[in-house]
């Protein structure tokens, strides 16, 4: 797995989130999210947010923990990353978005 969580750091509705992401795919991706509980609403394109509070649930179970630039480097150098500015691409569910990238 090649699964990527930064730090906590972006504050939101009172909390400060994470992101996880995957620079190997999108089904790889997803299927940790699920694993997690971690509902589809929190799919944001080309990752997962994930609240401070389930970081070290994240980590324990195989995220590996890089900073913020590490890991949008991966995912870019991966050809996953998906700019915030691609909307058809934020409103997609993880069932629509499992595609690889290829």
């Amino acid at each position: 797995m090649a699964l990527m969580l930064d730090p906590p750091n972006v504050p939101w509705r009172g909390r400060l989130w994470s992101h996880l992401a995957s620079d190997e795919s999108f089904e790889e991706l997803h299927a940790f999210a699920s694993a997690l509980g971690v509902p589809a609403r929190g799919f944001d394109g080309d990752h997962y947010d994930i609240p401070a509070e389930h970081y070290d649930a994240a980590v324990a179970a195989g995220a590996e923990p890089v900073r913020s630039r590490e890991l949008v480097r991966r995912l870019t150098a991966a050809g996953l990353r998906r700019r915030k500015g691609r909307r058809q691409d934020r409103r997609e569910s993880p069932q629509q978005g499992r595609s690889t990238g290829s």
